[in-house]
């Protein structure tokens, strides 16, 4: 951190008291009026960035500003058109009308032709894409990735190059909600088969068709997105480019880089908001829609297959205080069921309409538990995490609290955010500290997660009971009945506990004042710079 001179400290009081916003003197090289450019930070390096087979937040971030599907969010988090100008919607099937305008960043035409090649390309089981479960909706989809059905056989259609049809398995209430998840962006067929393996591994090997293209990837360093020349709402889009400058896990280095005037905005853990707050420094919070929670593994190589642990965990672990001493960030709030308050049920929310009551922690039900359930534990618990500080800090706790209450020894395996998305994929751990964000305005973003049949289901829970209720809620379109079958399921995973609610999340942040139209967003790349501007 620069110091300042007597006379400028004095200068800087004055502006902030008057001005009631964030000093001005320790911006600069975060923002460029005069180049329209702004500079940020990630706290990972995107593990990749093929739709295809991305499912992590980093990746999302950076596909949802370089590429776009048939819809889009606007910014009040409604659908709109995006490479479809308009659509019509049936009982068995959606048609989309695709505009003339919408072009690839090498300048070719998008047509009806890319979105069948990529969602058959999610549907082919040989693909083993992690989200292709979210294509259940459309005509054949599940029968194709069982093995049962070719991959033409899949409900999705080019009439001509600018006209797609999309033939539904169930009618669906929520389908044109799916339609701006990454997992249904299209895919240019001669791109994707020249890149082959190497697709969206370098900014050569990614093709966009959103509002900006990625012109440059120094792994585990920076990333840069320009803005696209070819996107057909270009003459809306004011930045020139995102500068990825830093990829960092730590939030006091990156709290740094924005009093040093490297970045233009900064998310704030636990540890760096008394710090920020304390320098002067305007923080705003935002809900941002997420769950926080324990994943157990309940397969037959790992202990936690037995309900009976599970239940005591459960039993032992207090959200209030997870949230409010170990989390410590504004914007988050303790989570008693599986389904944050921001989803909407029949009239109003679905946990005003279907409420879990907090839960008391029960310590000797816990050790009760533990204590039947002795014999079967031969080694300690594998706790897996992120290695971060907030990784840490919440796993230092957890082996603490088990260790302590229901003396079970935990061994912590941090890894990196990459070697940990592969260890909770292969189900490498018995307690996974996870967090899920939502993929689309619908409670089936989280209700499917336990589905047997779903990638996304790393502790492996199989039950055929939730399968069924979850079948209700997907093919049902009276809300009502869809919210009635919701309800069933949050009781299942309460009694049941193949995961274990912690956290809804939120995030406490500081932001340019010369920064304007940053979309904070539940829904789609949060944040989102799409229609951002740097102002004189």
């Amino acid at each position: 951190m620069q110091p300042l001179f007597y006379k400028e400290k004095v200068v800087f009081r004055l502006l902030q008291f008057l001005m009631l916003i964030v000093p001005i003197s320790v911006y600069g090289q975060a923002v460029d009026f005069e180049r329209q450019t702004i500079t940020v930070a990630l706290t990972q390096e995107p593990p990749m960035l093929n739709s295809i087979r991305s499912t992590d937040l980093v990746s999302f971030f950076i596909l949802g500003h370089t590429n776009e599907g048939l819809l889009r969010y606007d910014s009040r988090g409604r659908l709109v058109p995006g490479v479809a100008e308009s659509w019509k919607v049936y009982p068995d099937r959606l048609e989309f009308r695709l505009r003339s305008d919408a072009h690839w960043s090498d300048g070719s035409s998008i047509i009806a032709d890319d979105f069948v090649f990529a969602w058959q390309r999610i549907n082919d089981p040989a693909e083993a894409a992690p989200f292709a479960a979210i294509m259940y909706p459309i005509k054949n989809a599940e029968r194709i990735q069982k093995g049962e059905l070719p991959i033409d056989s899949l409900g999705v259609s080019a009439i001509d190059d600018h006209t797609l049809v999309v033939l539904l398995e169930n009618p669906c209430g929520h389908c044109l909600s799916l339609m701006p998840h990454g997992s249904f962006f299209p895919v240019k067929r001669a791109f994707y088969e020249a890149a082959g393996d190497l697709y969206g591994s370098e900014p050569a090997k990614l093709l966009a068709n959103g509002p900006f293209e990625l012109t440059s990837w120094t792994h585990g360093a920076s990333l840069t997105l320009s803005k696209n020349a070819s996107y057909w709402d270009e003459d809306s889009i004011t930045l020139q480019q995102i500068n990825i400058g830093y990829i960092t896990e730590d939030n006091r280095t990156r709290l740094n880089l924005f009093v040093d005037q490297k970045i233009a905005l900064v998310k704030l853990g636990g540890e760096t908001i008394k710090d920020a707050s304390s320098q002067g420094l305007r923080l705003s919070t935002f809900s941002t829609g997420g769950l926080a929670y324990l994943r157990f593994n309940v397969s037959e190589s790992s202990v936690m297959q037995h309900k009976a642990l599970r239940q005591a965990v459960q039993a032992i672990f207090d959200p209030a205080v997870f949230v409010n001493k170990v989390i410590a960030i504004p914007g988050y709030r303790p989570a008693y069921t599986f389904f944050p308050r921001w989803l909407r049920g029949v009239e109003g929310r679905f946990t005003d309409e279907y409420p879990v009551a907090p839960r008391k922690t029960d310590v000797n039900r816990g050790l009760a538990l533990v204590s039947s359930m002795r014999s079967k534990i031969t080694a300690p618990i594998t706790l897996l995490t992120v290695a971060s500080p907030t990784g840490s800090k919440v796993a230092e706790y957890l082996q603490g609290l088990l260790k302590e209450t229901l003396d079970l020894d935990v061994r912590v395996d941090q890894q990196t955010f990459k070697l940990y998305l592969d260890k909770s994929r292969k189900a490498q751990f018995d307690i996974a500290i996870s967090s899920w964000y939502p993929d689309y305005d619908d409670i089936m973003t989280y209700a499917d997660l336990q589905a047997s049949w779903n990638a996304n289901n790393r502790g492996k829970y199989m039950n055929d009971d939730y399968d069924g209720w979850l079948r209700v809620l997907q093919e049902a379109t009276e809300p009502k009945i869809r919210m009635d079958a919701a309800a069933r399921l949050q009781d299942i995973l309460l009694e049941d506990v193949p995961v274990l609610p912690t956290a809804e999340t939120g995030s406490t942040y500081i932001q340019h004042p010369k920064l304007k139209g940053v979309i904070r967003r539940v829904i789609g790349q949060d944040p989102d710079f799409t229609y951002s501007r740097v102002v004189q």
